[in-house]
């Protein structure tokens, strides 16, 4: 199953594109807690880069293939709804707020997990890093 898989505290880096064109790199470290027989989770994404830095909680309720549940943005103040599918290692969402939308991908095979977040024409147009269970 797509969620208990996630158990547990992974970290890496990747790169952060801006709107501008600019790309940097970024560190970052997310910690999944999955509750509920592995029906739920909590998402907790850390990440920073030389100018930029967010933090992203997500709870994610599983249900026949479906997920749904609530995402925040503590630095920003923002937040909303979230939906997609989990099936195997993958994971395909939406994260919504007001005129805010972005697709978020994450792939998890083994001890390595790519994510990726997609919202075009924001400042921040896509965030892709690649993490290890319990690396640094």
């Amino acid at each position: 199953d797509a969620l208990p898989i996630l158990s547990g505290t992974w970290s890496g880096g990747g790169t952060i594109s801006m709107n501008t064109g600019a790309r940097e790199r970024i560190r970052c470290r997310v910690q999944y807690v999955v509750q509920n027989s592995g029906n739920n989770v909590q998402q907790d994404l850390r990440c920073a880069s030389d100018s930029y830095r967010f933090d992203l909680v997500a709870n994610v309720a599983h249900s026949g293939g479906s997920i749904s549940g609530t995402w925040s943005e503590s630095s920003r103040g923002v937040g909303g709804n979230i939906f997609g599918n989990a099936r195997g290692g993958q994971i395909n969402a939406i994260a919504q707020t007001g005129s805010f939308s972005a697709n978020l991908n994450i792939s998890t095979r083994g001890s390595q997990q790519s994510v990726t977040i997609q919202s075009p024409g924001q400042e921040v147009s896509e965030v892709a890093i690649t993490l290890k269970k319990g690396g640094r």
